[in-house]
């Protein structure tokens, strides 16, 4: 299997809006699967040589750019433009800090297509059908070029600061020349409480809660790390049923902690938990008559003397 190389990119993430549906909430640092919005959209464009956030700025679970648009709340156009500023990459990902169930896989989706595409960019569309231009792939050079016809256009003559203030973003996508993509996970948004619930709730739903709270621990802890799940999973069930229940959440911190020692990466995890599990049914056997066992052994159960 050949691993995944991605198209080389800049990332600008779009966190400065008022939030009005939402009473003024701090949206981005609202929490869904106990992680704020905007670091789960940074956790999805990890890929990105260098992301921008267009916002003040604020504590952030990776390294990010900051910058804002003049003056601040000047609206989308307004804010992309200023952050397309901070970066030099070819193509860029642009995306708002609002969107609870965007995925690395999905932003490489987008860099994909937009690879093999001869077009302006790749977007998101959403179950409506509609144009989500802020999840979206596209190239730099293009973006720049829309971007300074739409000011000019607005102050009637030379790009001039402030000229982008309050246009909307159908104006970008009017102007360029687009792929679309449709995925009604990706683009959902959280624009009012109501959506804040439903993301709540989703992310809690079974196929995805293990996921979600790796993930959310990864984050939490600063680490970066991919194991695999089900092996630990299968570690821990060895020791609770051929040891004892408590057995199963210290072996599992006691292979971590051996990986860390040896500054080992998923190989590291994945031998200490081989190591581990195959330790834990050694111990069974003892106790089941199994493997190692003498076929005439019996527990010796006479009275102490």
């Amino acid at each position: 299997m050949t691993s995944y190389e991605p198209l080389a990119h800049d990332a600008v993430v779009l966190a400065g809006g008022a939030a009005r549906r939402l009473g003024g909430a701090d949206k981005p640092g609202l929490r869904v699967g106990g992680r704020a919005l905007l670091d789960r959209v940074l956790d999805a464009c990890a890929d990105a040589h260098t992301t921008v956030v267009v916002a003040d700025p604020r504590p952030t679970a990776r390294p990010v750019r900051w910058t804002r648009e003049e003056p601040a709340g000047a609206g989308p156009l307004a804010a992309l433009d200023a952050g397309l500023r901070h970066t030099t990459a070819d193509h860029v990902v642009v995306l708002s800090a609002d969107l609870p169930f965007l995925e690395r896989d999905t932003v490489r989706r987008l860099l994909t297509a937009l690879r093999a595409g001869r077009t302006d960019g790749v977007l998101i569309t959403d179950s409506d059908g509609r144009d989500q231009p802020l999840v979206a792939a596209y190239r730099a050079q293009a973006l720049r070029r829309a971007l300074a016809a739409l000011a000019r256009t607005a102050s009637d003559g030379p790009d001039e600061g402030g000229a982008l203030t309050g246009l909307p973003l159908r104006r970008l996508t009017a102007a360029l020349d687009l792929t679309r993509v449709p995925d009604d996970v990706a683009s959902f948004d959280c624009d009012t409480w109501d959506d804040i619930a439903i993301a709540r709730a989703r992310i809690r739903e079974h196929g995805n809660v293990l996921d979600e709270w790796i993930s959310a621990v990864k984050d939490e802890l600063g680490i970066e790390l991919d194991v695999d799940i089900r092996a630990l999973l299968d570690l821990a069930r060895d020791a609770a049923h051929g040891v004892d229940r408590p057995a199963a959440p210290l072996t599992t911190f006691l292979v971590g902690y051996a990986a860390a020692q040896g500054k080992g990466g998923p190989e590291a995890v994945a031998e200490a938990s081989r190591k581990a599990a195959a330790l834990a049914r050694r111990w069974a056997d003892e106790t089941t008559g199994g493997p190692g066992v003498a076929p005439d052994a019996r527990p010796d159960t006479r009275p102490d003397v």
